[in-house]
């Protein structure tokens, strides 16, 4: 015989019949839970990553003096773009050599675009004060320009010809050496 309890509304109601019920419940809860997962993935993850030898995607930072950076701006140019972050021990070691490059290869039509990932104003100008930095620092608070170019390990490195097309992409420390071959290889005949 069924064992039976007293639902809601005072009806009889078997235990069977109550464990069927949680059971299809819970199975619909999974079963929308991952219906849910895979369209919150499916619209979030990123359609297009970069690629060596593509065209990189343009995008408009600030940099600590309100000036307006738009990649497409360089055309002409080869650029160095460098993502960074004050608490990156890497970046601290790279960016002296990135600038010491920099002064030497602006003239030659190589421009530097260091851009701080989501880190606060004032954070990033306390670090740039122990340094005497004269490539444009930017700030991408959103982390949109490092989600477009896919960048979740500091420090990266991408590098664009002067049509706009990537060349190489780096992640981790630059020694001083290779810089100066990336600065070499981007600049405009």
């Amino acid at each position: 015989m069924d064992s039976v309890c007293i639902g809601k509304e005072g009806k009889k109601v078997s235990v069977k019949k109550k464990r069927r019920l949680l059971m299809r419940t819970v199975i619909l809860i999974v079963l929308f839970a991952a219906v849910g997962f895979t369209l919150y993935a499916s619209l979030t993850k990123d359609k297009s990553p970069i690629v060596v030898g593509e065209k990189a995607p343009d995008f408009v930072l600030t940099d600590l003096e309100g000036n307006k950076h738009q990649l497409s701006d360089y055309k002409g140019k080869g650029v160095f773009i460098n993502f960074w972050g004050t608490w990156c021990e890497p970046c601290k070691v790279e960016m002296p050599h990135i600038n010491t490059q920099y002064n030497e290869y602006k003239s030659q039509g190589v421009e530097v675009l260091a851009v701080n990932m989501g880190e606060p104003t004032l954070l990033i100008n306390n670090f740039l004060d122990k340094y005497d930095f004269t490539f444009p620092v930017l700030e991408d608070k959103s982390k949109d320009v490092a989600g477009l170019y896919n960048i979740y390990k500091l420090p990266a490195t991408i590098i664009v010809d002067s049509d706009g097309v990537i060349v190489d992409i780096v992640e981790g420390q630059l020694p001083e050496g290779r810089i100066k071959a990336m600065m070499e290889q981007i600049k405009p005949e």
